[in-house]
């Protein structure tokens, strides 16, 4: 596919921001929880301290925990408080700054990572990335492949909404250091490898997709490495199995969310 006109490069002063994407951005079980419930969105998630710290002149957060790409641009998610619009319904030509986090969910990514927990630190047939690489066929590569093209249909749909829109999309981060953690956080060395090795797989691909449809891609991996699920619980960017922090499992803490916002800021004040 030919590449889109490329976006304006700066954030115009008082803009109006509109955020789209899936839990890594709503926030679940950081307070406070606003919005419909079963989106579990927090009025501490990288939206709203990005919208603070910008200024912005108006702003819409339709973030929903269990998003897939579908629910922004085709499919009206159902929630455990009832269905949420499409969110690219808050999407309008009037909008000119647009942050989205997809993929995860579309992957299987957390059910992925919840596949591969362990409290056995030896069987020869309990390492979980040989099973989802058996046959010589990575299932997680595959499905990124496979969920990439539908990723660059989004962001066209959000420019032909929003035609001078500013579109970024914000990548996941570094949920697990080198080798990992075992036992504090119950994965193998070879399965933490892989799982965060996945996720930098699914940002790669979000940031081609980004760059062929006149987006831009926010890389957090490496302002979060050091802030794992690893860490001590007031170091941490994203929680471990058992959280310490208010926050989801394997889900951004309030300080990741933070430093996320700051990540996107700077992209955005970078022009």
């Amino acid at each position: 596919m030919p590449e889109s006109p490329a976006r304006p490069s700066e954030a115009p002063a008082s803009a109006n921001y509109v955020a789209l994407g899936d839990s890594a951005a709503s926030g679940p079980r950081i307070p406070n929880q606003v919005g419909a419930p079963g989106c579990q969105q927090s009025d501490a998630n990288y939206p709203h301290v990005l919208a603070e710290d910008l200024a912005v002149g108006s702003f819409v957060d339709v973030t929903c925990s269990g998003a897939v790409t579908e629910n922004i641009v085709s499919t009206p998610q159902g929630t455990s408080s009832g269905e949420v619009p499409l969110q690219l319904d808050a999407v309008t030509p009037e909008t000119d700054l647009v942050t989205v986090t997809i993929g995860g969910n579309d992957i299987g990514l957390v059910s992925t990572a919840v596949q591969c927990l362990t409290f056995a630190d030896t069987s020869a047939t309990n390492v979980c990335k040989d099973r989802l690489t058996a046959g010589g066929v990575d299932t997680v590569a595959a499905a990124i492949a496979d969920k990439a093209p539908s990723w660059g249909a989004m962001l066209d749909a959000v420019a032909e909404r929003a035609p001078d829109a500013r579109i970024l999309v914000v990548g996941y981060g570094t949920y697990l250091p080198s080798g990992g953690c075992f036992p504090t956080q119950p994965m193998l060395p070879e399965d933490a490898d892989y799982i965060q090795g996945s996720i930098t797989a699914m940002n790669e691909a979000l940031r081609t997709q980004a760059n062929e449809h006149g987006a831009e891609f926010v890389d957090t991996e490496p302002s979060s490495v050091g802030h794992d699920v690893c860490v001590a619980p007031d170091q941490r960017y994203f929680e471990g199995v058992v959280p310490q922090n208010p926050a989801a499992p394997l889900h951004p803490t309030a300080a990741g969310m933070a430093a996320i916002a700051d990540a996107v800021a700077s992209a955005v004040r970078a022009g």
